[in-house]
């Protein structure tokens, strides 16, 4: 029987609404705040500070305990080293799933389940769990990672590179609520204060800083090539592969139609280009992929016993899904998707859950796509 909760405390309204909603249930709450970055703001302040603050008083408000972890060296070896090299290489990296991979749903669980000794782990993150929100049917033979009540907020998409058996011990309190619900509950138990708290959004280590001036600290420009995809001229220059990434406007002037990022080189540092929004080199309807990560393993045999399984596929957490059938290491869309990433990652669904992920390698083009079907003919 589950009676001892480890709960993930960041600061914020959802993780303190979620100590509430467990405390409700009879359940003993532990919560525990994590330190994964280690960095002053222009001001001097360290960026965590008040979120520690805010978390320090939500649990004097709720009367849990409250400790600390600290994985600031561990994240910079699992996530933020791993940033920096995939931009060497030319790849767009997507930080928010490799830290629920690594940090929150391996360290962070084994520390509670492991080192603490509690039951259970849970998080303010919007997603359901198939075993119950609260873990009412641990006698299921499977677990799955359901779509949350909040589509909006829906954040299964960063939660698809997670390990599938972490959900076995895993809470989301806030499966079935909406986000507004949540922000007046938190109203209703004096939480006010967090309730109208600015949420945080956009990569947690970069702040509120320019992104191309965050990344020259950590790495060193070297000017390249802009090459038109079609003519193979140089149209102009840039000061490092890193600071672009696929789909991208170059403001190049002098130039007819404005140019954008189609594909990147990295050992020659050239970066190739394509002029308008909508070139068939910025278009792909076939994705190559690494390893998939299962969340699903009713979908995971399908996918062995028939060689391809449909579902439904984004690379984007705020874009619509679109229909596909995936193959082991290979997606082909029903429909064409532009500016394919490198880096970051395929993430499939049926109706109901989010069925796990794969890193993307490349999409091919139309443009190659229709060539190659033009030599064929």
């Amino acid at each position: 029987m589950i009676r001892n909760v480890v709960l993930g405390i960041s600061g914020g309204v959802d993780s303190a609404v979620s100590a509430h909603l467990l405390k409700e249930r009879g359940y003993n709450v532990l919560g525990v705040f994590m330190r994964n970055w280690d960095e002053h703001d222009e001001a001097g302040r360290c960026s965590g500070e008040q979120d520690l603050k805010d978390a320090l008083w939500a649990c004097q408000k709720l009367q849990i305990d409250l400790r600390q972890v600290d994985y600031v060296k561990q994240y910079w070896t699992a996530v933020f080293s791993q940033f920096l090299d995939d931009y060497q290489q030319g790849l767009t990296p997507n930080p928010d799933i490799l830290c629920n991979k690594h940090i929150k749903f391996d360290l962070f669980h084994k520390h509670a389940l492991e080192r603490l000794n509690y039951d259970a782990v849970a998080t303010g993150h919007y997603a359901r769990n198939s075993l119950g929100n609260f873990l009412e049917h641990t006698d299921a033979r499977d677990v799955r990672l359901l779509i949350p009540a909040d589509k909006f907020k829906d954040q299964t998409f960063f939660l698809a590179g997670i390990a599938q058996e972490s959900l076995q011990r895993t809470m989301f309190p806030l499966g079935d609520l909406l986000k507004t619900q949540v922000k007046q509950l938190a109203k209703r138990i004096g939480l006010q204060r967090l309730a109208e708290k600015r949420e945080s959004t956009g990569i947690c280590f970069v702040g509120k800083r320019d992104f191309k001036s965050f990344i020259r600290e950590y790495i060193t420009s070297r000017a390249g090539d802009f090459v038109d995809v079609d003519s193979g001229a140089v149209v102009g220059t840039h000061e490092g592969i890193h600071q672009w990434t696929v789909g991208q406007r170059c403001r190049l002037s002098s130039f007819l139609q404005p140019y954008f990022v189609a594909r990147k080189d990295a050992a020659t540092n050239t970066i190739y280009v394509a002029a308008g929004h909508e070139h068939p080199a910025l278009h792909s309807t076939r994705i190559h992929i690494g390893d998939i990560n299962w969340l699903c393993t009713k979908s995971r045999q399908q996918l062995s016993e028939n060689g391809s399984l449909r579902c439904r596929f984004r690379f984007q957490h705020t874009k619509p899904l679109v229909t596909c059938q995936l193959r082991l290491h290979e997606v082909q869309l029903d429909a064409p998707l532009r500016a394919i990433t490198p880096g970051q990652y395929a993430v499939f669904y049926d109706d109901e859950a989010c069925l796990g992920a794969a890193r993307i390698l490349h999409g091919e083009p139309l443009q190659q796509i229709e060539m190659q079907a033009a030599i064929e003919r």
